[in-house]
């Protein structure tokens, strides 16, 4: 059976976007994507990889982990905003939202069903592991279904913003199987369900 694998950079107080929902990798933004972190994400998950990224490394690296990519709303809109429809032509992609009645895209799949019901059916499909990228109201109540847990944890605070799970109090345990330090200070923090 495929896994759902929330892989998502977080500041150390457990936020993943500023309070207004923009890009926290933009210039001056919540977290710095240069670093020697970068190499092992690019390694390790090279389809996290966006596609204007790709083409300004001059980088297409095939798929090794996943083949299908889950965002909420708020997480798609960031890409919306700079005139990308599709972060991740190399995956399958999947929106969750329930406003948006038409993909400003064709190889985006918009869903406005229950995330659980969804994932779940998607997992049964055969094919390699599913990657929810964002945002937090879509990881707290796709919670019951991640089975892997991977923190970019970035050494700053912000005091407020977009919580990496939205939701209601929901106590969950995971079990850290992996740690990765970078000299630029950012962790990566490998749960699996306990």
């Amino acid at each position: 059976m495929r896994e759902l694998t929330y892989i998502v950079a977080s500041t150390l107080d457990g936020v993943i976007a500023p309070p207004d929902g923009s890009d926290p990798s933009a210039p001056g933004g919540l977290f710095d994507i240069d670093g020697d972190h970068l190499g092992t994400l690019v390694e390790e998950y090279p389809e996290l990889v966006p596609v204007q990224a790709r083409r300004a490394l001059g980088i297409d690296p095939p798929n090794r982990t996943f083949d299908t990519v889950l965002e909420g709303r708020g997480s798609y809109d960031m890409g919306l905003r700079v005139g990308v429809t599709n972060a991740y032509p190399h995956l399958r992609h999947l929106v969750f939202s329930r406003s948006l009645t038409e993909s400003p895209d064709p190889t985006v799949e918009l869903v406005s069903g229950d995330p659980v019901t969804v994932v779940r059916e998607l997992k049964r499909e055969p094919g390699a592991g599913i990657w929810l990228c964002g945002g937090g109201r879509l990881a707290g109540a796709l919670l019951p279904e991640i089975d892997r847990l991977v923190i970019k944890l970035n050494p700053v605070v912000a005091g407020a913003g977009i919580a990496l799970f939205g939701g209601a109090f929901d106590p969950t345990g995971f079990r850290l199987v992996e740690t990765k330090a970078h000299d630029s200070g950012v962790l990566f923090l490998t749960y699996t369900r306990s």
